[in-house]
């Protein structure tokens, strides 16, 4: 049920590990595909080995060929860590959420992952009561995972906690903050600072042999938005007007931003996912 490139086979322990779902429904139709690359390219600049990994043909596949990328569409299922068995039943297009490219990741020894944003708990938890399964999959996944700390539209202190609860070390590198996303600085302190990717590489082998498992590190963007915080509050409302809920509240809400920022933010998600993807590229060749 598993295929795995031969290019990752050969050098798992460089291999970074790209997700689909924001291929398939982070940006406009047609963009996603060129993001998914771009990311690919910056990996491969740093040493490493790009594993993006989707559900396609009955097959879970761990490193997916270009011709393979362009079928990750809106029409793909957003496949998540309880996701992933139905959808290679079913043999489903299944688009990997962080939580379900972790899940297939330590499946096939991959320890680290670069994304745009890590999910967390919702604003206003408990009504609703939505929390990202990616954060109980990091909790029992050996993988740093490298991304702008965590999603925009979340409740980002709420989110710190639950992490500290589940023994999750957020690392910030070159910061004492977590990266809002967006936003550079304004969010809860990290656990510790890590200077280079060297030192990123030393503190998760370290958490490993201790026995721990995942750890967040939190990159700020190079060129942060530091006003997207009133649209955020714009789009949440929108969606809840819209009676928008569940999975579905992400791509909402990144669609509103991108339209009612003029493309800004759409541009800035672009560079800092590519950002994030050259830093864990860095970090598996340290």
């Amino acid at each position: 049920m598993i295929r795995v490139a031969d290019r990752v086979r050969e050098s798992l322990d460089t291999a970074v590990a790209l997700e689909t779902t924001l291929v398939a429904h982070g940006f406009p139709p047609g963009e996603g595909v060129e993001v998914g690359l771009e990311s690919e390219r910056q990996v491969r600049a740093a040493g490493a080995v790009p594993a993006t990994i989707g559900v396609l043909d009955g097959e879970l596949v761990v490193g997916l060929s270009e011709d393979e990328l362009q079928r990750f569409d809106a029409a793909a299922r957003k496949v998540g860590p309880r996701d992933l068995a139905v959808a290679v039943a079913q043999r489903a297009v299944g688009a990997t959420t962080v939580g379900g490219t972790l899940a297939a990741a330590q499946a096939v020894g991959i320890r680290w992952l670069a994304t745009g944003g890590l999910g967390g708990v919702h604003r206003g938890f408990p009504d609703p009561p939505d929390v990202s399964a990616d954060l109980a999959q990091l909790a029992r996944t050996r993988a740093l995972v490298v991304s702008s700390g965590v999603k925009s539209l979340l409740d980002v202190p709420a989110t710190a906690e639950l992490l500290e609860s589940l023994g999750v070390p957020v690392l910030g590198y070159r910061v004492d903050t977590l990266p809002l996303f967006y936003a550079a600085a304004g969010g809860p302190a990290v656990s510790a600072r890590v200077e280079s990717a060297g030192e990123a590489a030393r503190v998760a082998r370290a958490h490993w042999e201790l026995g721990g498992a995942g750890l967040l590190l939190g990159r700020a963007p190079d060129e942060p938005l530091d006003d997207v915080e009133p649209l955020i509050e714009q789009a949440l409302r929108a969606a809840h007007d819209a009676d928008v809920r569940g999975q579905g509240v992400t791509p909402f809400v990144l669609s509103y931003l991108h339209r009612e920022s003029g493309g800004r933010t759409q541009r800035a998600n672009k560079d800092l996912i590519a950002q994030n993807a050259r830093l864990a590229g860095e970090i598996a060749v340290a």
